[in-house]
């Protein structure tokens, strides 16, 4: 928590000694002081169901479906690993809702970087972050976000507010690591998809630009997509490949309305078994050159069902579990003298044992 963190750079990062210097949001941090300063509430009511939630929509996700109708447009490229290895560094965020009080909601943000370097693993949490996000306070993290690089296009309801500063700390640490890293292959949780609400084409170009510029690439795993090429999911088509390869989906249009696909989209199948991934390599980039860092992270990294291992640690690092929701309930409870109080389940006492279901807020 606030009180808890040292928010200075110290030697005590695991990071790597080309991105050793890291600082932490100083934005973010004055933003979470200043919304937990001001509580004015007598209770908390402790969020019932502990689930992350991820930082925002699945940028992937909400894609429109492109229709694509030639099945020759599959190009399968073999892939060798590589005997260069280099660094890798991975980034994720979550968010979880803690509860509410009488005046707005409290949700907690996290994030981590992992990186790997000479066959050890490291990482770096940060946060949590504590937010208390009411109706008075939400144009002004609107503002402060309006004066740094990251801004909403619009201002957001309370409930959305928390998807929306997540993706602020993910797009903020991914900056970070653009600039400080150099010659190194770094991981994106997503797609390479612009333009949509969270998601400026400006802010996303500026960061592929800068870890250009540093010789990195960064290459961007999708757990899930919507996109399908004639009818079929894009991952469906790497069941019957053999790996480790790239399926280069050709034909898909750099434009869908106001979105805009900033890398060159490939499924992804690196290992044995069930599993592929849309894999984003930035278009900017030369082919030769994204082809070349995936088979140097066939070489540098540890790939488990065709995904990154430094990409899995940062997730698992930034979840919360329900035993670190449960002591920051205790904690914001005792620091600001708050009753924790269980409000009734509306949908349980009309529907008894049919009343599934979380309450839906308007």
């Amino acid at each position: 928590m606030i009180e808890q963190l040292n928010y200075t750079t110290t030697p005590t990062y695991n990071l790597p000694p080309s991105i050793e210097h890291i600082q932490l949001p100083q934005t973010f941090i004055e933003l979470s002081q200043s919304t937990m300063k001001n509580i004015k509430s007598r209770y908390l009511q402790p969020n019932q169901a502990h689930l992350n939630k991820p930082p925002t929509n699945n940028i992937a996700d909400a894609t429109p479906i492109m229709k694509i109708q030639q099945p020759s447009t599959i190009k399968t490229i073999p892939l060798e690993p590589t005997t260069n290895e280099k660094p890798v560094i991975a980034v994720d965020v979550s968010s979880i809702h803690i509860g509410e009080t009488q005046t707005g909601e409290l949700c907690a943000i996290r994030g981590a970087i992992v990186w790997k370097q000479k066959n050890r693993y490291k990482y770096q949490r940060i946060g949590p972050f504590p937010f208390h996000i009411t109706e008075q306070n939400k144009k002004e993290i609107h503002k402060l976000f309006k004066n740094s690089h990251f801004e909403f296009s619009e201002t957001p309801n309370t409930i959305n507010m928390q998807a929306r500063m997540g993706n602020l700390l993910e797009r903020m640490l991914q900056l970070s690591i653009s600039c400080s890293a150099y010659s190194t292959i770094i991981l994106w949780d997503g797609s390479m998809t612009a333009g949509m609400l969270d998601c400026p084409v400006d802010e996303m170009s500026r960061l592929l630009e800068t870890a250009r510029n540093r010789l990195s690439t960064v290459l961007a795993f999708s757990k899930n997509t919507n996109l399908r090429f004639s009818g079929h999911k894009l991952t469906d088509y790497a069941k019957k490949a053999v790996p480790p390869c790239l399926l280069q989906i050709g034909n898909f249009p750099a434009v869908q309305g106001s979105v805009l696909l900033l890398g060159d989209i490939y499924v992804a199948k690196l290992t044995r078994g069930v599993c592929a991934f849309r894999l984003d390599i930035d278009k900017k980039v030369p082919k030769e050159q994204g082809i070349e860092a995936v088979q140097c992270l066939l070489g540098s990294d540890l790939l488990v069902q065709s995904y990154p291992e430094t990409l899995r640690l940062a997730h698992i690092y930034s979840t919360f579990t329900a035993t670190e929701v449960i002591g920051i309930q205790r904690f914001i409870a005792h620091q600001y003298s708050l009753k924790i109080v269980t409000r009734p389940n509306v949908r349980r006492m009309l529907f008894g044992p049919f009343g599934k279901g979380g309450e839906a807020k308007q």
